[in-house]
C-alpha cells in the first residue's frame, strides 16, 4: 500500500458503469434523427466533456447551426427508453472494488459529467450509490472536464490534497481534467486505449477496476 494515497476520485460512465457505449450510440442516433451525419469518432471526442466545450466541438464538426439542445434532448430520450427497457450494467468488478476501498479506509468520490438525478438513479439501481462519500457533478462547478475544477472540488470535498488522490478515467477529456488538477491519474480503458496525448499525463494504466489495486 502507498501511504500517500488516501482517496479515490472516479469518473462514472465507462469506469464504474458500462454506459459509455450507450452515450456514443445514442448521440449518433439522435444526431442522425435531425440530419447530422455523426459517427462514432465524433461522439467519442466529446466523452466526459462539459457542455460549453462539447457545443463548440460539435459546431466545429457540423457547422454553427448545429442544434445542440435539440440533439442532446433526443439523445436523453433514446437512452432513457433503452435503459428503462434493458436496465443498466456496472463495469466488471465495480462492486468488489468499491467494497475493497471502503474496507481499507479510502475516501471515495465520484466526478461525473452526468446530471445529479441520473447519477443517483443509475448508481442506486445497481446498489453502488452508498459506496461514495461524495458525489460531484459537472453542474456543481464553474467549468467541467477537461478543465480541472471538478477534480479540485472533489478532492476538497474529501478533505484531501489532489496529489493524495488517484483519479480513475477512461477518456482523454477526463484524463486532462484529473491530471491538471494534480491527481495521480490512472486510465481504465473502455472504448479505446490510451492515446499519445494521454500517456504523458498518466500515473498508470489498469486493465480493469480490480487491477487498480496495484496502484494503491
Amino acid at each position: 500500500m502507498n501511504p500517500d494515497i488516501k482517496g479515490i476520485i472516479s469518473d462514472m460512465d465507462g469506469v464504474i458503469l458500462d454506459t459509455e457505449k450507450l452515450y456514443v450510440r445514442f448521440w449518433c442516433e439522435a444526431a442522425l434523427f435531425y440530419g447530422y451525419p455523426m459517427e462514432t469518432h465524433h461522439a467519442l471526442s466529446i466523452r466526459s466533456m462539459a457542455r460549453p466545450f462539447a457545443i463548440a466541438k460539435l459546431k466545429g464538426f457540423f457547422g454553427e447551426n448545429f442544434d445542440y439542445r435539440k440533439v442532446h434532448d433526443k439523445r436523453i430520450e433514446l437512452m432513457d427508453k433503452f435503459i428503462s427497457e434493458n436496465g443498466i450494467e456496472s463495469k466488471p468488478g465495480a462492486a468488489e472494488f468499491l467494497g475493497f476501498l471502503k474496507q481499507n479506509g479510502y475516501r471515495v468520490a465520484l466526478a461525473t459529467a452526468t446530471a445529479p438525478e441520473r447519477t443517483k438513479k443509475y448508481l442506486s439501481a445497481l446498489g453502488l450509490y452508498d459506496y461514495f462519500d461524495e458525489i460531484v457533478c459537472a453542474s456543481m462547478v464553474a467549468k467541467g472536464k477537461p478543465e480541472p475544477d471538478i477534480y479540485l472540488y472533489a478532492a476538497e470535498k474529501l478533505g484531501l490534497a489532489p496529489e493524495n488522490c488517484i483519479a480513475l478515467e477512461d477518456s482523454l477529456n477526463g484524463i486532462k481534467s484529473a491530471s491538471s488538477a494534480g491527481c495521480k491519474t490512472v486510465m481504465v480503458p473502455d472504448l479505446d486505449r490510451p492515446s499519445a496525448e494521454a500517456i504523458p499525463l498518466l500515473y498508470g494504466v489498469a486493465d480493469n477496476l480490480i487491477d487498480v489495486k496495484r496502484f494503491l
